[in-house]
């Protein structure tokens, strides 16, 4: 307690403690003459009492980690919705996440109720407005165990993904406790849990949750000592049967095209040991691959992971920059025979790590656009049947799933709303290794905070409940599951005269009209003549 007295975090337990005793001195001294110090003593001693309460309860990672003082979050959060909503949602125009987004995650989170009262808070007539066509005759609700979808169905080891699973994010940047919780969450409820590149950790194993085990250019985990490839360490790693598929990533929507990189200050013994970097200095991942250079490398890459792996499903993630350069893969998968079992496509609008502000920003394609794209060229060469497609980038709300399952996706995945769920407040200070409530530091105290239980029981409820939440949409739209929904379901406000359905704001193409007739397509039958499966540089 006497060193806790010099950590802030605790300091309204221990001081109130020690001037407690100090009271208790001088009253015994005095007796009699200083009968006003009562009140403050007894003050002091609530505040003790409900410190400690609050450093043994398992409900909130706020309150263990800043006992007392974090009520004021709660007390400001109850006054008024309003409030809450302005302090811990954000307003309309600075919101770090969209409104009212992360008020739904916790409340799937925790099984409170999710309906709220007096419409939409949306102003309908707005641009960029967009909804759901409903049906007169819908139909009943899907069960969410239902709603799988199989990848690789071609090779040894095919593996069902649930519609809604965790997106990459690396032991390292997230704590154990954060990385138990989740596993233990995806083990809870049936779906898969990504790695991240930052290698497959102990944290990953001890719940059994299903796995899918992110290769980065820095290929920690399979990394030999100059820092390439080693088949034979990959191979070992992958025959584990917690691992059911694997993925190379190209990009990610944070940071296209930049690389990433773990500070120093978060690099421990434990994560060097595991990824196979020195401690004391950045952990870094290139900006490229070092085991290919052109499309059809690329595509050789991936067949050398399935192959390595004994056959599990193997394809890689991207966000989408050129159009040409997909194009160019496209060609190469015409050329060689060889296709990925699936594509992750990631939106410039994902990221729950810290990334330059002008990559957040201005660099990538959003999800929409690079997904609609992406599907619609695999379509175009004859391709789609044999590839599944997941869609990652800022993906909470079933109504953010049904949309991008509209405009060709087979899966989702999410990274912040169950970061919400194991109990991220979006303090931003991921990167600072501070994190308030634990989940993004690797400080033993503040991730004490995080009580895997309780959260792996959040993380399955929020996607459980958010399943039932799709069911709800599909059946409403009059459709018997997800995989039904298509552009023409939805529509957005184009400008105060003039809505358009997703349908007519993305072009799309029949299978094999790109290479049968590419000039038939005008959004595509440019990059096509750009693109050349031998190079990622642009043609001519």
């Amino acid at each position: 307690m006497l060193a806790a007295a010099f950590n802030l975090r605790y300091a309204l337990i221990t001081w109130p403690a020690i001037l407690v005793v100090v009271l208790a001195m001088l009253m015994a001294v005095f007796p009699g003459q200083i009968w006003w110090l009562l009140p403050v003593a007894g003050l002091c001693l609530t505040s003790v009492l409900v410190g400690i309460h609050d450093l043994n309860q398992t409900r909130h990672a706020v309150l263990r980690n800043y006992p007392v003082a974090a009520h004021l979050r709660f007390l400001l959060e109850s006054i008024r919705p309003e409030m809450r909503q302005y302090f811990f949602e954000g307003d309309k125009d600075g919101a770090p996440f969209p409104r009212d987004k992360r008020a739904i995650v916790y409340q799937r989170a925790k099984r409170d109720l999710d309906k709220r009262p007096f419409g939409t808070q949306f102003d309908v007539y707005q641009e960029q407005y967009e909804w759901l066509h409903h049906s007169i005759a819908p139909k009943p609700t899907l069960q969410h165990q239902d709603m799988r979808t199989v990848v690789g169905a071609a090779t040894a080891q095919p593996y069902s993904a649930s519609l809604l699973n965790i997106s990459a994010m690396s032991y390292g940047a997230l704590s154990a406790n954060a990385i138990r919780a989740l596993n233990k969450g995806a083990s809870i409820g049936g779906f898969f849990h990504d790695t991240g590149e930052g290698g497959v950790s102990p944290y990953h194993r001890e719940h059994g949750g299903d796995l899918v085990w992110e290769i980065g250019s820095g290929y920690f985990g399979a990394r030999a000592t100059d820092g390439t490839f080693d088949p034979a360490r990959f191979a070992d790693t992958a025959s584990d049967p917690q691992i059911r598929m694997v993925e190379l990533k190209l990009s990610q929507g944070a940071k296209p095209g930049h690389g990433g990189v773990l500070p120093a200050a978060k690099v421990t013994e434990e994560i060097s040991r595991i990824r196979g970097v020195p401690m004391g200095q950045d952990c870094n991942s290139p900006a490229n691959h070092s085991c290919f250079s052109t499309p059809v490398e690329l595509l050789e890459f991936v067949a050398r992971m399935r192959e390595l792996s004994g056959g599990k499903p193997a394809g890689f993630k991207l966000c989408i920059g050129h159009p040409w350069e997909f194009m160019a893969i496209c060609k190469a998968m015409l050329a060689t025979g060889i296709t990925p079992d699936f594509i992750v496509v990631d939106g410039k609008e994902g990221g729950t790590g810290a990334a330059p502000l002008e990559f957040m920003d201005h660099v990538g394609m959003p999800l929409r656009d690079g997904l609609s794209f992406v599907h619609n060229a695999l379509v175009g060469i004859g391709v789609r049947d044999q590839i599944r497609i997941g869609a990652s980038g800022k993906i909470t709300s079933a109504f953010d799933m049904a949309r991008v399952l509209a405009l060709g996706a087979d899966w989702c995945n999410a990274a912040r709303g169950f970061m919400f769920a194991v109990g991220c407040i979006q303090a931003q200070s991921c990167h600072t290794g501070e994190c308030p409530t634990g989940v993004a530091t690797q400080d033993p105290l503040r991730q004490r905070a995080i009580v895997v239980p309780d959260k792996a029981e959040r993380v399955a409820s929020f996607q459980r409940n958010t399943l039932h939440a799709l069911a709800e949409l599909v059946a409403a739209a009059g459709l018997s599951h997800p995989s039904e929904l298509m552009p023409h379901h939805f529509l957005r406000r184009a400008s105060s005269d003039k809505v358009i359905s997703l349908a007519e704001q993305y072009e799309r193409l029949g299978p094999g009209q790109l290479t049968a007739d590419p000039g038939s397509s005008p959004g595509f039958a440019r990059a096509w003549s750009l693109a050349t499966a031998d190079s990622f540089a642009r043609a001519g």
